[in-house]
């Protein structure tokens, strides 16, 4: 077991144990779209764009954002549905928020749903493709006869 399987010896685990345990990544870039969609909102009005339906869309659909972003952090067992009603607010701020958020919030919130909805969270580690084939090398070497020490030896 890698020191990341355990918790620490107090019994507290530690921050990279508890990033690894979530979809961390898929909920901090989904976040951080919310967040950024919301700023933009609020620039000064020689920048924005679109507004949207009296505003109110404009300031739901990334609050969305940032809740689900926050709530898969903190309740990943949910992840699929918070993945799903993210990217779904992602798009609508197309529409309703300066064009996602001059497209990187958009972004941000799409990549991030989507790490969010592709997370297992009880998959094994990838093994590279050179670790999987130096495995399969190794056990052709030794199951194959005649090959080794003494192969050249009469019996």
């Amino acid at each position: 077991m890698s020191g990341t399987d355990t918790p620490q010896q107090g019994g507290r685990p530690t921050f990279g144990e508890w990033v690894a345990r979530r979809p961390f990544w898929g909920g901090l870039l989904l976040t951080l779209g919310g967040l950024w969609i919301l700023l933009t909102v609020k620039a000064s009005l020689k920048v924005v764009i679109h507004v949207g339906m009296q505003g109110l869309a404009g300031y739901l659909l990334p609050a969305v954002m940032v809740l689900c972003g926050l709530l898969t952090l903190f309740s990943p067992s949910q992840r699929l549905f918070y993945s799903v009603l993210g990217i779904m607010c992602s798009l609508g701020t197309w529409v309703t928020s300066n064009l996602g958020g001059f497209f990187v919030g958009l972004v941000l919130g799409v990549a991030g749903s989507s790490m969010i909805f592709g997370w297992l969270p009880d998959q094994e580690p990838r093994v590279s493709r050179r670790e999987r084939r130096k495995a399969a090398q190794a056990a052709a070497a030794q199951q194959a006869p005649g090959f080794g020490e003494g192969a050249g030896e009469p019996a």
